[in-house]
């Protein structure tokens, strides 16, 4: 079973995991170093602090990413918890209380529509197709 959450908030989430998992390689890496296993420690330092690294920049490139799509997304007003939230896309949840939303008139049934809850202009865009990907 998946999770329910918004959109930006996975993506906020698979950043984090990358972050503590690079971080916990370099710690198992640094572990050749510290119990002095010569020099097969060094070279499973060495490896593990890569992989570590290399999981640490995908890590930022996908808060970067998180980051630029949280930009673009349409902001709304919940109308279960009347809190802002913003959705990407044609369907998503609230990030609070995990309603599920939609800007789509075909996409209505069991899903809130939220045009009432829209800024004028953000709706104007998003009617346009400039919002939606």
């Amino acid at each position: 079973m998946r999770l329910k959450s918004s959109k930006v908030n996975e993506f906020r989430l698979w950043g984090l995991l990358m972050t503590m998992g690079g971080m916990l390689l370099m710690i198992i890496g640094l572990a050749g170093i510290v119990f002095n296993w010569g020099t097969a420690g060094r070279i499973i330092a060495v490896v593990f602090m890569i992989i570590g690294m290399l999981g640490m920049l995908v890590s930022m490139g996908i808060y970067f990413w998180a980051g630029m799509l949280s930009t673009t997304a349409t902001v709304i007003d919940c109308p279960e918890c009347g809190r802002r939230t913003k959705i990407l896309g044609k369907t998503d949840r609230c990030m609070f209380c995990k309603t599920m939303l939609t800007l789509d008139p075909e996409l209505e049934t069991g899903v809130e529509r939220m045009e009432d809850h829209v800024q004028p202009e953000a709706l104007h865009e998003v009617k346009q197709g400039h919002k939606l990907h």
